[in-house]
């Protein structure tokens, strides 16, 4: 009996310090683990994310389904989740307001932070928008955030992320080459689509609920007239709201369009006035409940995006 009880201690011991070795954690850059913890914020980031990082991460957005990217404020929860992650890629350009509020918090943390538009050339309001008025003053030199829709831009920020990710687990290097190289594909082709349609089309302007284009009118020639600027809390006064009647019309415009959030009481007087049909075009800051619930990835909601143009450029 003395032996079966001393046996079964030693073996409740072995347990115990083999548990203990497993459980020691290895915090060092290029650490062996089973997958790197990562939050995002806008969906183009989170979709290239696990797309280059295929079963070696553990992806979660930072926003929740349908937040306005403009605006969001983290959790207190969230932002405790964030610190223990391995890290945080946020597009940068200044869209995500938090992230200066963070540095301070995050300071002593071992999440390492990783700016996706590292390396984008960013466009400014007055650049965009050189012969229009804008919706608020004070934001003429605003830098355009939403460098993702032109995929050359969007090349750029998968490789940022391809990089990040080889940094924090060189072990899975030639996976998250791979995986990035096949991403690098599909985006040439998109960017070549998106080139023949507006290339093609009988016209180049649309009327837009958001200014979330610019990098098409950059990259395609295609010419926004925008209801809001930068930030989707930037309406027009009345006499800008008069010149982008008067230019709708002297357009002939025959579609107003917006992106996925509700209509504004503001784009739906425009829409009166120009008396115009409305198309939806989605920006991709972020997905809606629908979005998720169809599994939309960013090729499949590019392609969309791409239906809505054919209709919207022509005569």
């Amino acid at each position: 009996m003395r032996l079966r009880i001393y046996i079964f201690t030693l073996l409740l011991v072995a347990a115990f310090l083999l548990t203990g070795c497993n459980e020691n954690p290895a915090s060092d850059k290029g650490k062996t683990k089973d997958a790197l913890s990562i939050y995002t914020t806008v969906f183009p980031i989170e979709d290239f994310t696990k797309k280059i990082g295929g079963e070696h991460v553990e992806v979660k957005s930072v926003y929740p389904v349908g937040a306005d990217a403009h605006t969001y404020e983290p959790t207190m929860k969230t932002m405790m989740d964030i610190a223990d992650s391995d890290l945080l890629i946020y597009n940068g350009a200044g869209l995500e307001s938090f992230i200066g509020k963070m540095e301070k918090s995050l300071k002593n943390e071992k999440v390492v932070k990783i700016e996706a538009s590292k390396g984008v050339q960013l466009l400014s309001s007055e650049e965009e928008h050189a012969e229009e008025e804008h919706a608020d003053d004070d934001h003429h030199h605003d830098k355009d955030p939403h460098i993702w829709i032109d995929p050359e831009n969007a090349i750029i920020m998968a490789e940022n992320i391809k990089n990040a990710l080889s940094d924090q687990m060189p072990s899975a290097k030639d996976d998250f080459d791979k995986n990035y190289q096949e991403l690098k594909t599909n985006l040439q082709q998109l960017d070549n689509d998106l080139r023949t349609t507006i290339e093609s089309a009988d016209r180049k302007e649309i009327l837009v609920s958001h200014a979330a284009y610019g990098y098409w009118e950059h990259r395609y020639g295609i010419e926004q007239i925008s209801i809001t600027g930068l930030s989707t809390d930037n309406e027009p006064s009345q006499k800008q709201l008069q010149t982008i009647i008067e230019r709708a019309k002297e357009h002939d415009i025959k579609y107003i369009i917006y992106n996925q959030n509700p209509a504004t009481k503001v784009a739906d007087t425009i829409q009166k006035e120009t008396g115009t049909k409305a198309l939806t075009l989605h920006n991709l800051e972020y997905i809606t409940e629908k979005d998720k619930q169809n599994n939309e990835d960013y090729f499949s909601i590019m392609d969309k995006n791409i239906g809505t143009l054919k209709e919207a450029l022509s005569k």
